[in-house]
């Protein structure tokens, strides 16, 4: 059995490697390309920002009893709705 000169193993995989590469590059090209781009129309999300919120009295984490005069500070206060997977 003939052996191959070191030269043209190393020339055979290196266009191996960039044939992979090409291939992946084309392949994440084309699956980005299927994804459609659609816009978020912002004002049917909720609550905007500088929106009147309204008055509520809900129970916190703990059980207690807090209202929108309770939980405002000073300066005001900051709304932040997470969402949760157990929910």
């Amino acid at each position: 059995m003939k052996s191959l000169p070191l030269e043209k193993i190393t020339r055979v995989t290196t266009i191996l490697t960039i044939g992979s590469l090409l291939f992946a590059l084309n392949s994440f090209n084309s699956m980005a390309a299927a994804q459609s781009k659609t816009g978020v129309d912002i004002d049917s999300l909720g609550p905007q920002v500088g929106d009147a919120v309204p008055r509520f009295e809900l129970s916190d984490q703990n059980g207690n009893l807090q209202s929108l005069d309770s939980i405002l500070g000073p300066n005001g206060g900051m709304l932040l709705f997470h969402r949760s997977a157990d929910w």
